[in-house]
């Protein structure tokens, strides 16, 4: 199946389509849904496999995180991320939104603080503030197209309540991947200060040509006894709706405190979305992968060039990911105006950049795992929209 063959996902219950209108005044009628993060193509054929096969058995009684879906996630994260590790590390939650409110739970208090490196994904100070904890916000520092680490300011917004760090590699919004060696300093700077880091690597699998992920625990293995790694095959192979993650904990002290909330809250994993994981991490699955990123490096070129087009506006180049993270400070607009123009004329539905914290305020972000004639109408209505500009 091409990833351009058309799939109206109006009126299925997309809250990427369906909402759109309630959420950001944008109809599905002549609107596009460039806003939360999946995918509006098929999954891969080897996981609507699955799901046809276990259809066609029609029962649909409990599971359980089977042996043969342990393997496949062990399997993928040795190919695809040179990641070696046991099938005991493997706890399943409900999504990694999940996860995260689960690590705020088990390894804090209502009260206490968590730190995030801004802008980062919204989410995670919604789940913070969720669960009666409180953000500590520390600011990446823009270095032209890329953002950068000071670890030296961030220590000095550390209030001493602070109790995790939730750290999110690749980065999202702006698709960056992290280096070894910032890695194993943030990793560091977590153990210095008695923060446990919960490390969310989702994108983990979606990186463009040339460009190379590296797991926490690769960039610090002696760190592992103060870290939980969330992983998940949902944006990879657009699955979120299955509300199937992973943690993946080699501690055995930190594995068993979660394995405990876990049992108390009488979670079990999802029996389908055990079986499309179990699908999905493969060979078939891989090969279905690869050519989904050279799908999203055409559309990023095409978005790229076509944005970059219009005076002022900057879309940041993109290592990993398929959010585009579009900068609109130079075109000199107060963001009301910018957010009007992308809602009101360009009709497009787009996540607001001051929903992801200190340095979000100048910037929108845009989805750009569609079909490409989307991406082609976006670039158009955008550029229509800053006419004015030109």
């Amino acid at each position: 199946m091409s990833f351009n063959t058309p799939i109206d996902r109006r009126g299925t219950n997309s809250s990427k389509w369906d909402l759109m209108e309630k959420l950001y005044g944008v109809s599905p009628d002549d609107g596009l849904a460039m806003w939360t993060a999946d995918s509006d193509f098929a999954t891969a054929p080897c996981v609507i496999d699955a799901v046809k096969k276990a259809a066609e058995h029609g029962v649909f009684g409990y599971s359980y995180a089977h042996d043969d879906y342990l393997s496949a996630i062990q399997w993928w994260m040795h190919e695809r991320h040179g990641w070696s590790i046991e099938k005991d590390w493997i706890l399943t939650t409900q999504g990694l939104g999940n996860g995260i409110a689960l690590c705020l739970d088990v390894w804090s208090d209502p009260g206490d603080a968590a730190v995030i490196f801004t802008p980062v994904y919204h989410e995670f100070a919604i789940k913070i503030e969720k669960t009666g904890r409180v953000v500590t916000e520390c600011p990446l520092v823009r270095d032209g197209d890329t953002y950068v680490l000071d670890l030296d300011d961030a220590q000095s917004r550390l209030t001493g309540r602070e109790k995790l760090l939730i750290w999110c590699s690749p980065q999202n919004p702006s698709g960056r991947i992290w280096t070894t060696e910032e890695l194993r300093a943030v990793s560091e700077f977590a153990r210095r200060n008695g923060l446990l880091l919960v490390s969310d690597e989702i994108h983990h699998d979606l990186v463009y040509e040339g460009e190379r992920f590296v797991p926490m625990h690769i960039a610090a293995p002696d760190h592992a006894d103060n870290t939980v790694y969330l992983t998940a095959a949902s944006k990879t192979f657009n699955i979120a709706g299955q509300r199937t993650g992973n943690m993946i904990i080699p501690d055995d002290a930190l594995r068993s405190a979660m394995r405990k909330r876990l049992n108390t809250l009488d979670y079990g994993p999802s029996a389908l979305g055990v079986e499309m994981i179990t699908a999905a991490y493969s060979p078939e699955g891989a090969a279905w992968v690869d050519a989904q990123i050279a799908h999203l490096q055409h559309n990023r070129e095409i978005f790229d060039a076509g944005i970059n087009a219009i005076p002022g506006v900057r879309s940041l180049p993109l290592q990993a990911t398929y959010l585009a993270w579009v900068d609109f400070a130079d075109t000199g607009m107060p963001f009301e105006e910018v957010s009007t123009r992308i809602r009101d004329t360009a009709k497009i539905a787009v996540s607001q950049g001051p929903t992801f914290g200190a340095g979000g305020e100048t910037f929108m972000r845009f989805n750009l795992a569609t079909q490409t004639d989307k991406v082609e109408e976006a670039v158009k209505r955008m550029q229509a929209a800053f006419a004015d500009l030109q």
